[in-house]
């Protein structure tokens, strides 16, 4: 999830640990462990891209991670607070959850998150967008009501609890959701007799009104979203997966990253001498059959030594724009 969200649960789970002693510190305690997971993203200056992308939601987001480092992040607190009687242990509580719950939270986006690293496997269960506006201001605003309270403790541990509760509900009715329209899409498939593989269903950004969906075939990728709102039928977009194209670099160690990396959901295009990588995983910025533009796509160029090199497509801000603003107008419904 972004900075905010991990901030505001961090900073919640440090108010339930030990908001009684240590008021509003222990806000501030529980953010800090709420950001430092996403230190990982420091990679970006001391690596190549795709290793760092490979980095990210790994070492500093598994729970061997967040006992260890607990260790030592909970002795500076509890040094810093020991004037107050915090317990070594309940310092060690306060930065332990922190680190904890942004991993899981991390596990209903999209990415992957290795929750047990160093074992290779990675959680997602792609059921809210990295951003919600929707999730973040209400716990927001009941973390603001509970650090208003001060030294009522009773009544600071009701609304940080309500926070708490009414967030985590939202979690679980995204996941209500994502099954709705999961059967919703399966069942029309069936009925336009379209063969298919795998059904991979997300939330479109910002919101879980808008879900799209990634049906592979074995030729292909069919591309749709269904809106709680609409009063037609999914529609279904055919993409080639296209993937002989890259049969001279499959091979390639680092074509194989990106394929992992993309979890297999990935199509091929080629522009004169540059093959692009897109993968469907981060779905289209712009939904268009004849020039489709995705939210993460790598340029492949092979040398004559057989070295690849793969740089990240850069993003145009004015399609993030365009983007919002057909995503407004779709999930009002079709």
């Amino acid at each position: 999830m972004d900075s905010i969200s991990q901030i505001v649960l961090g900073a919640a789970v440090g108010n339930a640990v030990a908001g009684k002693q240590l008021k509003n510190r222990a806000l501030l305690y529980g953010a800090i462990a709420g950001c430092i997971p996403d230190l990982d993203v420091l990679a970006l200056g001391f690596t190549d891209h795709l290793s760092a992308v490979e980095f990210h939601r790994t070492i500093t987001h598994s729970v061997l991670f967040a006992a260890v480092a607990s260790f030592l992040l909970g002795y500076v607190v509890y040094r810093i607070e020991r004037k107050n009687a915090l317990s070594y242990s309940k310092a060690y509580w306060l930065m332990f959850l922190g680190l904890l719950t942004h991993s899981l939270l991390d596990v209903f986006t999209t990415w992957g998150t290795q929750l047990f690293w160093p074992l290779p496997y990675s959680f997602a269960l792609k059921s809210i967008f990295v951003i919600d506006p929707l999730y973040t201001i209400v716990f927001l605003y009941f973390l603001i009501r509970s650090a208003l309270c001060k030294d009522n403790w009773p009544k600071r541990r009701y609304y940080n609890t309500l926070g708490i509760v009414i967030s985590s509900a939202y979690l679980l009715l995204a996941l209500g959701l994502k099954a709705v329209v999961y059967y919703k899409f399966k069942d029309q498939l069936q009925q336009n007799e379209l063969q298919w593989q795998k059904i991979t269903v997300k939330p479109s950004a910002m919101n879980i009104i808008l879900w799209n969906a990634i049906i592979e075939s074995e030729t292909g990728f069919y591309v749709s979203d269904y809106s709680f709102l609409d009063k037609s039928k999914p529609i279904f977009t055919f993409y080639k997966k296209n993937h002989n194209l890259a049969s001279s670099i499959e091979n390639h160690p680092d074509f194989k990253r990106l394929v992992a990396l993309s979890e297999a959901d990935y199509i091929i295009e080629q522009k004169k001498d540059t093959l692009y990588f897109h993968d469907l995983r981060f779905g289209l910025l712009k939904n268009d059959i004849q020039d489709p533009k995705f939210g993460f796509s790598y340029a492949i160029v092979a040398s004559k030594q057989g070295d690849l090199q793969i740089t990240e497509v850069a993003k145009d801000n004015r399609d993030g724009v365009k983007m919002l603003k057909k995503l407004w107008a779709r999930i009002k419904g079709r």
